[in-house]
């Protein structure tokens, strides 16, 4: 009975806030240049972009259009933020402008006078990548020594307590058996928050099926996310990518809400408006170069906050849409017939 009353209510709140929309998190992929290449990587970066980085002025002019009622948060994201030599200075002006910042990076350029620098500049939160031990994060980031710079990057955001500091796994088959030790690891070094997700079957990982996994493995990680949040030794969750079935609330801490276009924008390299980065191109909404950054959040992205037109494919007829609503929109792709990814049937152990 509880938690069907829960339930009502998060699906009355989850309609409240997409009625409301508003505007929490600005992703802002300020470069599409990257110094690694990874087999799994969404957005296909390179080391040579074809999209050039773009300029400050241009961003701050598409955020200086928000009328803000509440705070924001801008995450710089690429490619690899740290490429840019000028980033400090990004953040000391997004700061100027009342907002909180922070960047997603691989850790291999992060180092203790770039750490300094970036906390002289205002930055509040920080999310590195490790994806397996030595050999299997090595493997998946394409690069000989990404494993050690990336631990060494992990330590030293660690030690800053004013950091909102967080790990982040691709889990795959190459590196599921090794989430035990990598836990232990983590709290060595003092991790306090560790999040945990799967590979989409987009960009390059497209053409390698050998990243993704069964529902069965899939299984597994859940039940070691459940596992390590009971330990409460660690904030250990698994990301807002999509619906769990039988173990929602047991990985996460509340149910599954895709907040894309919700409470999530982004701004692409290119000036394109949509939402988390990694989603399909054909839902942009505009162009900061021809349109109001505001105006296009107040006023479009009708396809991110009705989700009715997901009932197709084996969505159509499923009666966990009215909890799913189709996943998460990143799942959709390409002529959107089907969704790429669905763990409904997965089975709790």
């Amino acid at each position: 009975m509880t938690g069907r009353i829960n339930r009502s209510l998060f699906r009355l709140f989850r309609k409240l806030e997409t009625s409301a929309h508003p505007l929490n998190y600005l992703f802002w992929e300020c470069t599409t240049r990257c110094n690694l290449s990874c087999l799994h990587c969404g957005s296909d970066c390179s080391k040579e972009s074809g999209i050039p980085d773009m300029p400050l002025p241009d961003f701050l002019r598409a955020t200086d259009t928000i009328q803000r009622n509440g705070l924001i948060t801008v995450v710089l994201t690429g490619g690899e933020p740290l490429l840019r030599r000028d980033l400090e200075e990004c953040g000391r002006q997004i700061r100027k402008r009342g907002m909180r910042w922070g960047i997603v990076s691989n850790g291999y350029l992060y180092n203790k006078e770039r750490h300094n620098a970036l906390l002289s500049a205002g930055m509040g939160a920080l999310t590195i990548s490790l994806d397996g031990l030595e050999n299997s994060h090595n493997w998946l980031r394409n690069t000989a020594g990404s494993f050690e710079r990336a631990a060494q990057a992990i330590a030293l955001a660690a030690s800053s307590a004013r950091l909102n500091f967080d790990v982040v796994t691709c889990v795959n088959p190459h590196n599921i058996g090794e989430l035990e030790e990598m836990y232990y690891f983590l709290l060595s070094v003092k991790v306090k928050a560790w999040r945990l997700f799967t590979i989409a079957p987009i960009g390059r990982a497209e053409l390698n099926p050998e990243l993704l996994l069964t529902d069965g493995k899939f299984s597994q990680l859940m039940d070691f996310i459940a596992s390590k949040r009971e330990l409460k030794q660690m904030d250990v969750k698994f990301s807002c990518e999509s619906y769990t079935g039988p173990y929602e609330t047991r990985v996460r801490d509340g149910y599954f809400f895709c907040r894309a276009g919700i409470n999530i924008g982004s701004i692409l390299a290119d000036g394109s408006i949509s939402a988390c980065p990694n989603i399909d191109h054909s839902f942009v909404q505009g162009n900061i170069y021809r349109d109001n950054f505001f105006e296009v959040w107040q006023h479009g992205f009708t396809d991110f906050r009705d989700r009715q037109w997901a009932r197709r494919g084996k969505c159509a007829g499923c009666n966990e849409f009215k909890d799913c609503l189709g996943n998460g929109l990143h799942l959709w792709h390409g002529d959107k017939k089907e969704v790429l990814v669905c763990r409904k049937g997965i089975a709790e152990r």
